[in-house]
């Protein structure tokens, strides 16, 4: 079968398929070729506000988050932001001008979180990082200028796969309620083995051995592949979550896993609405020089989907 990509996509994996595979380097390679290239310039701020601040986590760390408020009086809903890149790379710099695209479309608060990365911080602490930050804002909801019981968990890819086991979690421990779930291609499985897996495993940006990368990095034993923390797929039950709009990319490795995820959800009674991104591929929302068109109609979605559900 035959990829559909748009002209974007293809031009945009012309220059990407010239780099070296993730998987052939480390972490830290991958982190220092990263940090020495050129970030696209964006003077354009469509927010009132971008601060950062630490906040205490467990065991005594201290985790950055950086908070978008929007234009206008408030009080806002609140959306806290977990970034993707596998667990092991990427920061809250990396979807910045998404963040800033989605606290002014959806006249939000967003909290994006610098969890820890592995393979220096590897499971659970991730998922620490982002369970606490999600209690923070709960107990700041006030301070923050939100509104309570308005709190969306999102995320791209593995901050995706962060912001539904957030839900779960929170579900699990009687915690505070969650409004919405919005879900970007998240990961929800860690077999590496859908027909989406074979037929974008390499030559899509995200290849199949560097998902098996991430979680070589992200996992200390081949059992916590079956822990629901780690692959929401594997849960018994995924009753009583939040309304989720989840969106995938049409020529993606997490294709196949964000729509049974998706199928998983509805089955359990929870409100789903599932797009893909026709054309387009894995990280496209954090992509904004390239796929600014696509990542406000994803905004726009998701707002009418929050809106229909609240």
């Amino acid at each position: 079968m035959m990829a559909n990509l748009l002209n974007e996509t293809k031009q945009y994996l012309d220059v990407v398929n010239k780099q070296p595979s993730l998987h052939t380097m480390t972490p830290v390679e991958v982190r220092e070729l990263r940090a020495g290239q050129p970030k696209p310039l964006n003077n354009k701020t469509q927010v009132k506000n971008i601060e950062d601040q630490l906040i205490e986590v467990r065991d005594g760390a201290s985790i950055k988050i950086r908070i978008y408020s929007p234009k206008g009086k408030g009080p806002f809903p609140i959306i806290i932001y977990y970034h993707g890149g596998g667990w092991v790379l990427n920061s809250i710099e990396t979807c910045h001008e998404s963040c800033q695209l989605l606290a002014a479309k959806t006249n939000s608060i967003v909290v994006s979180v610098d969890y820890r990365l592995a393979p220096e911080f590897p499971f659970p602490t991730p998922v620490y990082d982002a369970y606490d930050a999600f209690l923070w804002t709960v107990k700041n909801v006030g301070e923050l200028n939100g509104v309570e019981n308005q709190i969306t968990v999102a995320g791209d890819s593995a901050g995706a796969n962060l912001a539904t086991v957030v839900s779960m979690m929170s579900r699990d421990l009687n915690g505070p309620t969650i409004a919405s779930q919005f879900l970007l291609y998240p990961v929800t499985d860690l077999t590496y083995n859908t027909p989406s897996y074979n037929e974008f495993a390499e030559g899509f940006g995200l290849e199949k051995k560097d998902m098996e990368w991430f979680g070589h990095y992200y996992l200390q034993q081949e059992t916590e592949k079956q822990n629901p923390y780690v692959a929401p797929l594997r849960a018994e039950h995924l009753n009583n979550l939040p309304p989720a709009f989840i969106k995938v990319a049409e020529n993606d490795v997490l294709r196949d896993e964000g729509i049974a995820y998706a199928k998983r959800l509805s089955y359990s009674n929870v409100t789903v609405q599932l797009e893909t991104a026709k054309g387009l591929i894995h990280s496209f929302f954090t992509k904004n020089e390239v796929f600014s068109e696509y990542i406000e109609k994803t905004i726009d979605q998701f707002h009418e989907f929050r809106k229909m559900n609240h």
